[in-house]
């Protein structure tokens, strides 16, 4: 017995293992296209759906496509309708695997390993490594699976298991349930609707269970997957939640709707396998095998996904309002929220696009912060309000705490398996994250000089005063520019850039002359006379480091 859990278990390891090397080395493949095409969906249902369909079926992963969604929801790239849709199609692509696994690649399985070894570790294009992962997943997959039926085949003269299968019948409503209770569990265990279907194939064609309770195993798999969404939004948007709660409950309603017609639906997949394929019946052996059990078990999962799917887009609106009708509105607590980590979640790690996605959210939110800070110290001076003042110190330990967060994130993401515009995008988005945090770093130095003053009743001369209101203006839209640039992804920001930071620094060396010159004369004291060569350098640094981010928007440096 001991060796049927260490081959059966050791197979699921191979098996998942291999799903998962498969589906990277696809998404590489893809490359950033899949994110392309998941945040350009139209608002068309029917084309949502398809999309989902074709991206699940090119990466052998609904989780995956599932929690992109949630994540480019909750980042705003896509409505709460759209979502639904793409994920409506997912459930449909993920049943790809089952029909591969129903065509018995088993032979297929070691050549397809000693070709992705080859290719992945001894070809230096890095095209051919990813072909070369998808090769290795592929055969690890079917060599898992093989490993699971061999270790499930001394169970058949097991008088204790085959016992104890004779308790798992879907014969009635309580035993389907069962069945049902039983895949779920499995799935939600593994992280893996694939994985329970591999396993659910090996006990059915090894003659372990009978028909009906693989299907109902499916049924209870096709809830079980859904925790994966749940668990994305935890602690995500309003509308990640809806999107989550959406994916469960046309799931759920899916299940219930088939078991209440249960007999009907077994009836219907064994017809249209029989009568498609030209086999015999899901049940029959042959030797101590079931060879047509699992072409049966692989059109249900099909057919029972492609059915829902065409049954909820028909009622799209109706399932967005309920998912919105089960997730309330939550209220907001606190007042400061907005300068918490909202968009850095560990849980998209796995899936890079969607990660730099957030990460680029949140150094919006950062260059917001910083945009906040530089107009509340510059008034301040104006209308010499110390309390206004001094709130730079809260702002500049949020810039602080998310550029240390900012940093993290994406030093967690170069950990991940990257394509070269990935790898890119990280550089430019530390770039973006360090210089703002700089920005912040010269507005407090602004902030002490302008604090001194109010604190020691200085004043500038009314020429100082015009220069200052003239500077920080300058600086102020340039700040605005590139803030904005930066939420539009606008590249063409370069050219507006070039410009604004010759002109500021031809005005500050104006400026500083000028100064100069009325410290000569004596028509300006020497300390004042020095707080405001401090300001004027700290301007030229924020117009400095707002040029860096600037070309590290439009891809320069």
């Amino acid at each position: 017995m001991d060796q049927v859990a260490y081959q059966v278990l050791g197979g699921l390891g191979l098996f998942i293992f291999g799903m998962r090397i498969m589906s990277e080395g696809l998404k590489m493949v893809a490359g950033h296209r899949l994110r392309t095409v998941l945040s350009a969906v139209s608002s068309n249902r029917i084309i949502a759906c398809a999309t989902g369909a074709l991206v699940t079926s090119i990466i052998q992963s609904s989780s995956t496509t599932t929690v992109m969604l949630v994540g480019f929801v909750e980042a705003g790239l896509m409505s709460l309708t759209q979502a639904i849709g793409v994920i409506l199609g997912a459930n449909v692509g993920t049943t790809v695997t089952a029909q591969l696994i129903a065509f018995k690649l088993d032979a297929y399985a070691l050549p397809a390993i000693a070709a992705g070894v080859l290719l992945r570790f001894f070809v230096s294009s890095r095209k051919w490594q990813h072909w070369g992962e998808v090769l290795l997943g592929f055969g690890m997959l079917f060599y898992g699976l093989t490993t699971m039926k061999a270790g499930l085949a001394p169970l058949k003269s097991s008088p204790e298991f085959i016992n104890f299968l004779t308790e798992i019948q879907a014969q009635d409503l309580r035993e389907i349930l069962l069945c049902v209770l039983i895949g779920t569990i499995m799935t939600m265990a593994v992280q893996s609707s694939s994985a329970t279907v591999g396993v659910t194939m090996a006990l059915a064609s090894q003659g372990l269970i009978s028909f009906e309770v693989g299907v109902a195993f499916i049924l209870g798999d096709n809830i079980g997957t859904t925790i994966t969404a749940e668990l994305a939004s935890i602690g995500a948007s309003l509308r990640a939640h809806q999107a989550a709660r959406a994916h469960t409950l046309f799931n759920l309603i899916g299940v219930f709707l088939v078991v209440s017609t249960f007999p009907y639906f077994i009836k219907t997949v064994t017809y249209f396998t029989m009568n498609l394929h030209g086999i015999g019946f899901p049940d029959l052996l042959m030797g101590e095998e079931k060879p047509y059990i699992s072409r049966h078990l692989a059109n249900a999962h099909t057919l029972f996904n492609t059915l829902n799917a065409i049954l909820f887009l028909s009622v799209l609106p109706w399932l967005v309002n309920i998912a919105m009708w089960l997730t309330p509105r939550r209220k907001n607590g606190h007042a400061d929220e907005v300068y918490q980590i909202k968009y850095l979640d560990k849980r998209y790690l796995d899936s890079p696009e969607v990660a730099l996605m957030q990460a680029r959210r949140e150094i919006i939110r950062m260059g917001g912060v910083a945009q906040l800070m530089f107009d509340e110290v510059i008034e301040s001076l104006t209308i010499r309000d110390l309390k206004r003042l001094s709130m730079w110190k809260e702002r500049e330990n949020v810039l602080d705490h998310f550029q240390r967060e900012i940093t993290d994130y994406l030093v967690k993401i170069m950990q991940e398996n990257l394509i070269i515009e990935e790898t890119q995008e990280i550089a430019s988005l530390m770039r973006m994250s360090n210089n703002i945090e700089r920005i912040g770093d010269e507005v407090e130095d602004i902030a002490e000089g302008i604090e001194r003053i109010i604190e020691d009743r200085f004043f500038f001369s009314e020429r100082a005063m015009k220069d200052y209101a003239t500077i920080s203006s300058a600086v102020k839209e340039f700040i605005i520019l590139t803030v904005k640039a930066m939420k539009e992804e606008d590249k063409g920001i370069f050219s507006d850039s070039v410009k604004s930071v010759s002109d500021i620094n031809k005005m500050a060396d104006e400026m500083r002359s000028r100064h100069y010159d009325r410290l000569v004369r004596g028509t300006c004291e020497i300390e004042r006379g020095m707080i405001f060569v401090d300001l004027l350098n700290a301007f030229e640094k924020i117009n400095s480091y707002s040029f860096n981010v600037s070309q590290a928007i439009a891809g320069v440096k």
